[in-house]
């Protein structure tokens, strides 16, 4: 704590280039395209250092556009097809232009990550693989963030963590120093030619987030980091930034409802889903469990779970299922019959039995394909199940409890294709945003595996490169 102080203690003394407010991947992104241009720059990373990275330490994979195998990327994954999958999901709330510029510019940032230290893995198998869409990294979340640190010192970036930014200051339409606490020490102005705002979404304030969906909003798990409480975003809409997305919609997706209140990462995540039923606490099922292949489904779970009584729903298998997803960090519930695992997991067993009774009446013959849409499906059940639809009625029979986890709020900061903020007034002349602080300008609802990082690494480069660019 002490070396923390003492390192920030002459921060103030400097008029630096670029100030760039996060440590995520949008962040050193933009920290390492202005060092690169000559700038002189200072990062302020409001977590430990254990814990920087932001949401960034618990990603897996890059959705990025290519026309051809690139890297460990297969086949190709062209524009208008990477648009649809994203209309898909955020059932056309996005703003296009934007959109499809970010799918573009995704194709040449995976180079510029390789050459950045960033090192790629083939696809994961089970109901993750993605091995034509999304490059996984080497090593998760972590082993990028780490990279991304690692470049940025070479470069002579300086980092300074646990710096809790306060107050963004403007005078007219620019930017001219933050005021920071680092590590709990008083409140310091440090001056800046230019900012970068990439300190995330506000998810972690419960109280806002509270304000913004009501009291089930205090149910929800904050899978993400918990040092993204929205102080910045919040101070940047109090100076008439234009604001963009709505409060209420965020990346939330069903987690295990054992999972810590924070900070849980992406381990927490339940891919049972497509090969199960999902029941509330009444033991009734509410949605189509094999709507779409899970990438382009799971995010939908956590909306679906928080408006189930409760904020709670059950996910149930059979002994034939079991071992077709991703391995729970959590061992499931185990019982031999289904009456007996309802009452494990709290609910009415016979109630239970007579759900799961009524779904095997419903399922139809096919040939069950799990890696892919096979058509296997009920027949005059409310709601349908429409693909993946087999009886469940080999014990033993398992069971999770599931919970909304929240990764990040979509409310933020507008920008142009440049990254710049915009207030109602028209631009900053100094100001930019990159991640999840402006997410929202692309990502309306929904959410499609690896788009944010997607978002984050190009926006990350523009913003760090236009403001090395304005700096005289």
């Amino acid at each position: 704590m002490a070396n923390v102080k003492d390192t920030a203690s002459h921060l103030g003394e400097t008029l630096w280039d670029v100030i760039v407010v996060g440590g995520g991947n949008a962040a050193l992104c933009a920290a390492i395209t202005a060092a690169e241009a000559g700038a002189r720059v200072l990062i302020l990373e409001g977590a430990p250092k254990a814990y920087r990275g932001g949401n960034s330490r618990h990603t897996r994979n890059f959705r990025c556009m290519h026309r051809g195998p690139l890297s460990v990327l297969t086949g190709s994954y062209e524009e208008d097809e990477y648009f649809h999958d994203l209309m898909l999901v955020t059932k056309g709330k996005t703003d296009e232009g934007l959109a499809r510029f970010a799918i573009r510019s995704s194709e040449e940032c995976l180079p510029w990550m390789e050459a950045h230290g960033v090192r790629f893995q083939p696809s994961l198998s089970g109901t993750l693989s993605l091995s034509r869409t999304n490059a996984f990294f080497l090593g998760g979340g972590k082993a990028l963030v780490n990279a991304y640190y690692n470049t940025a010192t070479d470069l002579g970036v300086t980092i300074v963590y646990e710096a809790q930014v306060k107050h963004v200051h403007l005078e007219g339409d620019r930017f001219t120093h933050v005021e920071v606490s680092v590590a709990g020490a008083p409140q310091q102005s440090i001056r800046g030619r230019s900012v970068v705002l990439s300190s995330g979404g506000f998810q972690s304030d419960i109280e806002w987030l509270t304000r913004a969906w009501g009291p089930a909003a205090a149910n929800f798990l904050i899978r993400g980091t918990p040092y993204n409480r929205g102080v910045v975003l919040r101070d940047m809409l109090d100076q008439d930034c234009e604001s963009v997305g709505d409060p209420t919609q965020c990346h939330a997706v069903a987690i295990d409802g054992r999972a810590p209140k924070f900070d849980g990462g992406i381990v927490t995540r339940l891919d049972c889903v497509p090969f199960s039923i999902v029941v509330n606490r009444d033991g009734d099922r509410f949605y189509n469990e094999g709507e779409d292949v899970w990438p382009k489904r799971y995010a939908i779970w956590g909306r679906l779970v928080a408006a189930q009584p409760g904020q709670e729903g059950f996910s149930i298998i059979d002994s034939k299922s079991i071992d077709l997803f991703m391995p729970s960090v959590f061992p499931p519930v185990k019982a031999d019959t289904v009456e007996e695992l309802g009452v494990k997991l709290g609910l009415d067993g016979a109630k239970l039995k007579q759900t799961v009774e009524t779904f095997n009446a419903a399922c139809r013959p096919g040939e069950f394909r799990p890696m892919e849409l096979d058509g296997v499906a009920t027949e005059g059940l409310t709601p349908a199940k429409t693909n993946w639809a087999r009886p469940i009625d080999k014990p033993p029979y398992y069971g999770y409890q599931l919970r909304p986890g929240v990764t990040f709020t979509y409310l933020g900061l507008k920008v142009s294709q440049d990254a710049r903020v915009h207030t109602l007034r028209g631009p900053l002349a100094n100001v930019w945003a990159a991640g999840e602080i402006m997410a929202g300008s692309i990502l309306g609802q929904g959410y499609l595996a690896g788009f944010g990082m997607t978002i984050g690494t190009v926006f990350g480069r523009i913003a760090g490169r236009e403001a090395a660019s304005r700096v005289s």
